[in-house]
């Protein structure tokens, strides 16, 4: 079920035209705490696995657990864990592989010094759900030995609800120059930034990464750059992105209620963190790349 996205708090194109080019279109997924099954989108949850396809082990060298004082544990191979599953049907703005429709992303619930990251390390998997619903089901997943529990979801229900957003970092410097005057003075006049009410910085599908620090969009070895395919981000539902039906009275203001604020996947990433996924099409065989920051 998808939710209604509040309306902002005034149309952007008779105040900055200029950003109506820069607008993109995204799916917020809306990740809340419940017990999904294997045959539905999730965050978390049982994914649709073959049982004779081996589950994915992560034997990195430097993967390491900071809850234990960062102590290594690579490379001794870690189970790595489910953080999403999409079905096509759920996701209708994503594109997929042909012949699939189904997105899974599964990482090693440590840290990773790999490039400089310190993150979790996402591998994905596009398959055919009819493919798998043709052979036997694993029945149970594998579960780590080892963990960082900020990066271990709690299984939730999704409700990828398609809305507009515009960049916050990635903009030319006169404009952006341009859009941080004018947030000021939107705060002031609303109690809402440009930056809170117009950018989005939860998880989602397409749309712009929700940058903390300054953008790392990375270089296809084509020479192309990435798209970003999709974020899973430690913020979720806030201030006016939180949908219609879970405000406490309308007209309410801008933040989460407190019965949300433990009602999702529970990952903190290093306080507030975002892992983003980028594609190139551009290639044959989608390769994909991951950058993090907090």
């Amino acid at each position: 079920m998808s939710f209604t996205v509040p309306p902002p708090p005034l149309d952007i194109a008779e105040h900055l035209p200029e950003l109506l080019p820069h607008a993109r279109s995204t799916t917020l997924l809306y990740p809340r705490t419940g017990s999904p099954g294997r045959w539905e989108s999730s965050v978390g949850g049982p994914l649709l696995w073959p049982a004779d396809e081996p589950w994915p082990t992560c034997a990195a060298p430097d993967h390491y657990n900071p809850a234990r004082g960062c102590a290594v544990v690579g490379p001794e191979p870690v189970a790595m864990v489910p953080v999403l599953q999409l079905f096509a049907g759920d996701v209708p703005a994503l594109a997929f592989p042909a012949g699939t429709d189904v997105l899974q992303v599964l990482w090693c619930p440590l840290i990773h010094s790999e490039h400089d990251q310190w993150s979790p390390v996402p591998v994905l998997r596009w398959r055919s759900a009819a493919e798998v619903a043709s052979e036997r089901l694993m029945d149970e997943m594998p579960r780590p030995y080892e963990f960082d529990d900020e990066y271990v979801p709690r299984p939730c229900v999704l409700h990828p609800t398609e809305t507009t957003e515009y960049p916050n970092w990635d903009l030319p410097e006169e404009l952006s120059a341009r859009v941080g005057e004018w947030s000021d003075a939107l705060e002031e006049a609303t109690g809402i930034s440009y930056y809170d009410a117009f950018t989005t910085n939860q998880s989602k599908v397409g749309g712009y990464p929700g940058w903390t620090q300054a953008p790392s969009w990375p270089q296809c070895g084509c020479g192309e750059r990435m798209e970003h395919l999709l974020t899973i981000s430690a913020s979720e539902s806030c201030g006016r992105w939180l949908p219609v039906e879970e405000r406490t009275c309308p007209g309410s203001g801008w933040e989460v209620p407190d019965t949300l604020r433990d009602d999702g996947h529970g990952m903190d990433m290093g306080d507030a963190g975002g892992v983003y996924l980028f594609v190139c099409r551009a290639c044959p065989d989608w390769p994909t790349i991951h950058r993090y920051d907090c």
